[in-house]
């Protein structure tokens, strides 16, 4: 129960308040409708507060789920939806037992904040027809649907709708700058709902509600549609996690206590999105914003994340009427102002002041999320990212061309000197020698002239793959076919497999022409000089 219930008792009833209205709007948005979404918050809610991997998360329906839920809807049917949740809490439960949790490390910060602005976008229009009072047209690009939405508000302008949508926007970010911990939305809605009634304004409601949840039910299932579903699925399954093991981290750096297991929470997420399509229920994520909320107003515990979910179910039982005649313009202004709460411009200007890779995965990540899919985006913004990574890595791999003074033995004359760097030169290595730096200067090694010893200095390579050990590779070849004998220096002994299994080491090691250390292979070079009949420095007594 956690170290203060009545902590988690009061943060569990304000996180409910506030996630009535968005569990209400984005059910509407997904095309399900609001009962949709209550349902996702009751069921997932409470099955991924006791099973998740997280103390303090809050799961239901949420904007980045609608954003992909909606074409799916449009293609299958609300069916094939309840469907895709299906295959998805099944998907997560594997992504669970491969522990794929800890890989959510490796997305990229600017990927996160593209996604995230991207998003913030789209919600927002998605809300423009129910904002302006018109029927939302047909079609799956959002950009074409708002168009046409402002098109038919123009040729008959519902200017109430338009008035609750800005005042119930305006009073829930102004009333969170203003008291952070006061549930303005919930008073926002409520205002907007009396104001529809007492002036008979004739805005949209959200129309008749269940009494309750239905019974649980598989009628639904289409076993002839799910090869077809299967991919829609993979981009819900990929989102949830995302998106859950996101709003998990988040709460993490809220707090000082236990950190999340994502292992756990990507299984505690596939129970509630197995669960919730069975009570009508769209899939379900880790909420962001109602997560900050419960660690904001003292949760400690999974009651308050439990709690939450009770209440919903209350309000699902004994309030259905009133709910029912929300109007939909007071929800609109809801999500609205969640969009745009959502944006932190702070941490914007921060990431494209960064460096200019970091400002480009940005700005193509939300501009893919909002043309194209959110899935998509994240994977775009994970290949430009990854690549302008390589190239910056790669930008760090060195040949450079060293003096042999420091390793000649004390006490030679400068003729000696001179007579050695006359037929040696050694080049140093630095960096990775790997597939995206390796030909770049190993194309400069194999050009070398003038010289009929090559001493290859390699105790700062800092990693080897194939493509590298192949590169180089070629590169000792073409200068042996040019009478050039190539030694090496310093290699690590965890590179020696690479180097083996290309051949490279072949190269070298059956004449002993791989050394520990520079100076050795500065004597080895020496003895292949008198070897050869060139005159040579002699050794050191």
């Amino acid at each position: 129960m956690g170290r203060d219930p009545r902590r988690d008792l009061l943060a569990g009833l304000t996180v409910a308040i506030v996630a009535l209205p968005l569990a209400l709007g984005f059910g509407v948005s997904s095309g399900l409708g609001a009962e949709a979404g209550l349902a996702t918050a009751v069921v997932a809610g409470a099955l991924a507060a006791v099973f998740g991997g997280s103390n303090l998360q809050v799961s239901g329906p949420t904007g980045a789920m609608t954003v992909v839920l909606v074409p799916i809807v449009a293609r299958y049917g609300p069916g094939g939806v309840l469907t895709v949740g299906l295959l998805a809490g099944l998907m997560l439960i594997a992504l669970a037992l491969a522990r794929a949790g800890r890989y959510m490390r490796y997305v990229p910060a600017p990927v996160v904040e593209g996604f995230t602005l991207g998003i913030a976008c789209v919600i927002a229009l998605q809300q423009v027809p129910n904002a302006l009072g018109v029927a939302k047209p047909e079609g799956e690009k959002i950009l074409a649907v708002t168009w046409r939405a402002i098109e038919a508000f123009v040729k008959s302008p519902n200017w109430s709708a338009l008035a609750l949508t800005g005042a119930v926007a305006a009073v829930t970010l102004l009333g969170a700058r203003w008291r952070p911990t006061v549930p303005f939305s919930i008073l926002a809605v409520t205002g907007a709902t009396v104001a529809a009634q007492v002036g008979h304004l004739g805005a949209r409601p959200i129309g008749d509600l269940p009494a309750g949840l239905p019974a649980p039910s598989l009628a639904f299932l289409d076993p002839g549609a799910l090869g077809s579903l299967l991919a829609p699925a993979v981009a819900v399954a990929a989102l949830a996690a995302l998106e859950s093991l996101l709003s998990a981290s988040v709460a993490d750096g809220m707090t000082v206590g236990p950190k999340h297991d994502p292992d756990r929470e990507l299984f505690g997420q596939g129970l509630a999105n197995l669960a919730a399509p069975l009570f009508g229920g769209v899939p379900a994520t880790g909420a962001i914003a109602r997560t900050a909320v419960n660690v904001r107003t003292g949760a400690c515990s999974r009651l308050a994340s439990l709690t939450h979910a009770v209440i919903l179910a209350v309000i699902v039982f004994a309030a259905a009427p009133l709910v029912s005649r929300i109007p939909l313009a007071a929800l609109a202004g809801v999500l609205i102002a969640t969009a745009i709460r959502m944006v932190e411009t702070a941490s914007l200007r921060a990431m494209t002041r960064a460096t200019r890779s970091d400002a480009t995965v940005l700005v193509l990540t939300a501009v893919a999320t909002l043309a194209l899919d959110l899935v998509y985006a994240v994977v775009l913004g994970l290949l430009v990212a990854g690549a302008l990574a390589l190239r910056a890595v790669a930008g760090q791999a060195r040949l450079h061309r060293v003096p042999l003074a420091a390793d000649l033995p004390d006490g030679h004359r400068a003729e000696d000197h001179a007579l050695l760097t006359e037929h040696i030169v050694a080049y140093r290595i630095d960096g990775p020698l790997f597939f995206a730096a390796a030909h770049r200067f190993l194309r400069e090694l194999s050009e070398v002239a003038d010289v009929r010893v090559v001493i290859l200095r390699m105790s700062r390579v800092s990693t080897i793959d194939a493509t590298g050990a192949l590169a180089l590779k070629d590169a000792v070849t073409e200068l042996n076919r040019r009478g050039i004998t190539v030694l090496a220096s310093g290699i690590r002994p965890g590179q020696l497999r690479v180097l083996a299994s290309v051949g490279t080491l072949d190269l070298l090691r059956p004449h002993g022409h791989d050394h520990p250390t520079t100076p050795e292979a500065l004597a080895a070079a020496r003895a292949h000089l008198r070897g050869t009949g060139l005159p040579a420095v002699p050794a050191q007594p």
